[in-house]
């Protein structure tokens, strides 16, 4: 029996997978009830608020994802079977999968990692390096940090490797090359996201701020795999 999917149901908070649309234009149906609740990547943009049916028609070749912010499960309807659409990012891909921090001794001698940091923070995820003046940061294969805000800081983002997807403000990037340069105003959405595969290419990137640097200073308004810290 060939498996088809045409609908799914997105629980309250979360995000379908990060997908590239075949060769047809692609329409999602969901209730205009819920419109002020969804978050919305169509292509290079990153829909929040004002959003029309129009937004949730893909053309050929264009990357989607739904991200549920209202507190009840929504149903989704698409108007073509998308199993096979190429899935750029599973956001849930490793939810119920131990999760232990990387060891930042193990992981220097596996990486390029400049002397004279002077604090780390390991994740499961990721791990920054924190320099006098700058953060270095480096995103494990198909993971990505919370899409976020800060109050406090506006940020700049210098890619050093790893070709991610960015979210800058109300803009997606992919594929960014090195040496891309992203400025990120207070209040402004931003993530990245690595999407090679498992066992491939780090993402690195040198993070620096303007403001008040505070690691309690983020809004996570979408937190994919549910990670707490």
């Amino acid at each position: 029996m060939v498996n088809k999917m045409n609908s799914e149901d997105l629980k309250p908070n979360r995000g379908t997978k990060l997908r590239k649309n075949g060769s047809k234009p692609l329409k999602i149906d969901i209730e205009k009830l819920y419109f002020t609740s969804l978050m919305v990547i169509n292509e290079h943009e990153f829909l929040t608020d004002n959003i029309t049916s129009a937004d949730l028609i893909i053309s050929v070749g264009d990357h989607y994802m739904i991200i549920n912010k209202s507190e009840r499960p929504i149903h989704i309807e698409y108007n073509t079977d998308i199993t096979h659409h190429e899935v750029i990012y599973d956001p849930y891909k490793y939810e119920h999968t131990q999760k232990k921090k990387i060891d930042p001794d193990k992981f220097q001698t596996e990486h390029d990692v400049l002397e004279g940091f002077i604090d780390i923070l390991p994740k499961w995820y990721s791990i920054k390096f924190t320099y006098p003046e700058y953060n270095l940061i480096f995103i494990k294969p198909e993971m990505g940090i919370s899409f976020q805000t800060h109050q406090e800081r506006s940020e700049t983002w210098e890619i050093l490797s790893g070709q991610p997807i960015v979210l800058n403000d109300n803009h997606v990037y992919y594929y960014v090359n090195s040496g891309t340069r992203f400025t990120t105003p207070k209040q402004s959405y931003h993530s990245i996201i690595n999407p090679n595969e498992k066992g491939g290419e780090y993402v690195v990137f040198k993070e620096q701020w303007n403001g008040n640097f505070d690691e309690q200073d983020i809004t996570r308004v979408f937190n994919p795999n549910h990670y707490s810290d």
